[in-house]
């Protein structure tokens, strides 16, 4: 059974630092695109970032661009999300997700990703 954990959320003032964590098992994601997307409330789920199999090409929002960073450890089956200058509208349900097709060009749109986690509350307060 394959699964996506992810860890890591808190509650953080604006301007500071998290790190998300999804650790995968049941099946190896070394071939496969991983990404990070977000829901709030009342919102639709939209893409944060995507990194490429090989780690080598990283895709983000332009909301987020210079302020998160994904990245990945292959040999852990595991994708981060470096959050800084975390900003009230960052609040959301955090959730990673993996791409079953090997090593596809990674994609910003949710029906591309077949495996999800359950998220993890992400909150910055102002």
């Amino acid at each position: 059974q394959v699964q996506l954990v992810e860890s890591g959320g808190g509650l953080v003032q604006a301007g500071g630092s998290l790190r998300l964590s999804c650790k995968a098992s049941g099946r190896s994601f070394s071939l496969n695109t991983l990404a990070w997307f977000r829901q709030s409330p009342g919102k639709e789920r939209e893409f944060v970032a995507a990194i490429s199999w090989s780690g080598g090409n990283q895709f983000y929002h332009d909301s987020v661009k210079g302020r998160f960073t994904i990245s990945r450890d292959n040999a852990r089956n595991t994708v981060y999300l470096q959050m800084n200058v975390l900003k009230p509208e960052d609040t959301a349900v955090y959730y990673c997700a993996a791409d079953s097709r090997l090593e596809g060009i990674p994609s910003m749109v949710n029906y591309r990703y077949d495996y999800w986690g359950q998220g993890t509350q992400v909150t910055v307060s102002s």
